[in-house]
């Protein structure tokens, strides 16, 4: 790619609109870099959010074309659709401004799905070990990798459907918790995730895992709570 490329940026708020701007193209340029420039060079007023550039902290996490995705990780070369690419906020989130959403909906959610580790031994001096092989812990070490960057929230369909719906990160964070032997609230955490809201709400739609920029399965994770669910259910725990 050479010369220029259009570049229509979300402007405002909920109401707001298209801006479109012309970026000159440079090898391996990601999205992250036609934002920056805009910033920079266009307009200085453009709000919108990134910090390790890297794929790290994931708070560069934007619409580009229509799917959700790591910016910084997005190459232009890729996503440019006859010498244009469109971004946008996350969906799902209120938006700030630009390109700035409000993440406090999501985490809320996380602390509604009880996505905090409760000790079995809150005395312990030493921390216990559990064996890689334990299946549990395989369990667990499938979704722990998440860092909170909320692609998955704004790829997800009954969220739009159903703000009030828990969403996947949360969902994938109280599944490790109910997997890790250190937790003693087991029954705590499934009872957070048996509301209406809650992991039956999931559609099993794939979208979470289809475009988790780290590769994890939310829905498979979503897919066991519901299992625990039933059976803590069936036992009278919950």
């Amino acid at each position: 790619m050479t010369g220029t490329l259009r570049v229509e940026i979300w402007r405002g708020a909920e109401d707001g609109r298209f801006e479109a701007f012309e970026v000159p193209t440079q090898p391996n340029q990601t999205v992250l870099d036609l934002v920056t420039y805009v910033q920079r060079k266009l307009d200085p007023s453009l709000a919108y959010r990134f910090a390790c550039r890297v794929g790290v902290c994931g708070s560069c996490a934007m619409t580009v074309n229509g799917t959700p995705r790591w910016t910084c990780r997005t190459l232009v070369r890729k996503v440019a659709a006859d010498g244009r690419v469109r971004v946008a906020p996350l969906r799902n989130l209120p938006v700030i401004k630009d390109l700035a959403t409000e993440m406090a909906p999501f985490f809320d959610k996380g602390q509604e799905a009880r996505g905090r580790f409760i000790p079995s031994d809150p005395s312990a001096k030493a921390v216990a070990t559990i064996p890689p092989e334990d299946p549990k812990r395989k369990e667990a070490d499938g979704g722990i990798e998440c860092i909170g960057c909320a692609v998955c929230y704004a790829a997800c369909d009954v969220v739009a459907w159903r703000p009030e719906y828990l969403g996947p990160a949360a969902l994938n964070r109280a599944w490790t918790l109910v997997n890790d032997a250190r937790d003693g609230d087991a029954t705590g955490h499934l009872q957070a995730v048996a509301e209406d809201a809650g992991c039956h709400a999931c559609h099993a739609h794939q979208s979470c895992a289809e475009h988790c920029p780290v590769g994890l399965n939310p829905a498979r994770s979503i897919a066991g709570l519901k299992r625990l669910v039933i059976l803590a259910a069936l036992r009278g725990q919950l």
